[in-house]
């Protein structure tokens, strides 16, 4: 399989509020930035819908390393627990509704595709590719700004 880096983070002006994603995609050397905003969201689902849309660049199987700033993102599929909402109906285990559901079903499809590999990093401590990613994100966002 392919081996392909994928660096992403979210952005969010309020939470709710205008935000944005950005997204670097790295195989052999090359480099694809992709990245898109929406009017009203949150910081969590931007977050997660730069993973999806670098995923679904992906036109084969591939082993993928994914780097973010994100715990939601890294712990619940790194712990389990994104499986286990599923599991339970789109339910925590203290039973309250697990919000984001219909994203996190793009991305468990997504999973069953390819072979990936999560890694959480400190945002804005200076790794580059994140730090881009999070400009890419805001730039997104001010789009979507008294709109």
């Amino acid at each position: 399989m392919k081996k392909v880096e994928i660096f992403t983070d979210g952005a969010c002006s309020g939470n709710p509020g205008p935000g944005g994603w950005g997204a670097i995609l790295r195989y052999c050397g090359r480099e694809k930035k992709i990245s898109g905003g929406t009017a009203e969201t949150t910081n969590n689902r931007m977050e997660l819908t730069g993973v999806i849309k670098a995923l679904q660049q992906l036109k084969e199987p591939c082993c993928v390393i994914i780097t973010s700033d994100s715990r939601y993102v890294c712990d619940a599929i790194g712990k389990g627990w994104a499986k286990k909402w599923k599991q339970n109906g789109w339910r925590k285990a203290d039973k309250k509704p697990a919000l984001n559901s219909d994203l996190w079903e793009k991305l468990l499809d997504l999973l069953k595709i390819h072979d990936v590999t999560f890694k959480w990093i400190k945002g804005h401590a200076g790794y580059p590719e994140n730090e881009l990613c999070d400009r890419m994100a805001v730039a997104e966002s001010q789009k979507y700004k008294d709109t």
